[in-house]
């Protein structure tokens, strides 16, 4: 096991919840937590995870990047060094992401917060795309994440304007799945995880995929990738548990093989 400074990488089943564990800076996100983050996603890769929990220590999420740590005179290098990767990692994981938000999320953070497949947010929380506040533009693929959930108009206005968005509000937009008491925050989190990771891990992992490619796809070629991915899933193992234990008028126990 890898000895990490500013995650915790824990593991529950087949579950790995990873966890942003700065709250003296209430997460924020230092080049080191980015390259952390991006070894902790792998592990539980290499673990053979079937589902990832991401989410923080105490009151904050995440208050998106580290003002205070060592800026350098381009900032996009720093974004391709250090946040694309891990982003990049987000998207691309074979398994369901779920993330947890315990608390504010803010620039960066933010990002990282909406890019669970699944994400609970609690009550009292909020997101604050705050790059405008501060002479940046959104980036971590907030620019993405936003746009394609609410639109042009509705990420304008929070890019622009650099206002908080509450928890009930979030969730109306479509930007959450689920707002609970803060205090329910990881258990709803973990029983969802949970739950996914006793289903058909590997056309799971093609549904997350096959959805963020059908929103930037034409119909036809969506239906393409629809074909595939059904060839595909249509040869492992659970499906034809499935098939066995509907024959047999049981529920089915997936391996995720």
């Amino acid at each position: 096991m890898m000895d990490f400074q500013t995650v915790r990488y824990a593991r529950e089943g087949d579950v790995v919840t990873i966890t942003l564990d700065r709250p003296d800076r209430l997460n924020a996100l230092s080049e080191t937590m980015f390259v952390e983050l991006g070894q902790a996603l792998d592990l539980a890769v290499a673990d053979g995870a079937r589902a990832v929990v991401l989410t923080g220590e105490g009151r904050y999420f995440c208050s998106g990047a580290d003002l205070g740590g060592n800026a350098t005179d381009d900032l996009g290098e720093t974004l391709d060094t250090y946040y694309h990767p891990v982003v990049t990692r987000l998207a691309a994981l074979d398994v369901p992401l779920v993330t947890a938000l315990n608390g504010p999320c803010a620039g960066a953070g933010m990002s990282l917060g909406l890019a669970g497949d699944l994400v609970v947010m609690g009550e009292s929380g909020y997101l604050l795309m705050a790059f405008a506040n501060i002479g940046l533009v959104p980036d971590a693929g907030a620019t993405w994440l936003a746009a394609r959930s609410i639109g042009r108009c509705r990420t304008l206005e929070l890019a622009l304007l650099g206002e908080r968005l509450g928890a009930a509000e979030a969730k109306a937009a479509g930007l959450v799945t689920r707002v609970v008491p803060d205090d329910d925050v990881m258990a709803e989190a973990m029983a969802l995880a949970h739950r996914l990771a006793a289903g058909p891990t590997l056309a799971l992992g093609m549904i997350r995929r096959q959805v963020a490619r059908a929103l930037e796809c034409d119909f036809l070629t969506t239906l393409e990738i629809e074909r595939a991915n059904q060839s595909a899933a249509g040869r492992t193992a659970d499906f034809a548990e499935a098939i066995d234990a509907f024959a047999h008028k049981r529920k089915p126990q997936f391996t995720g093989r």
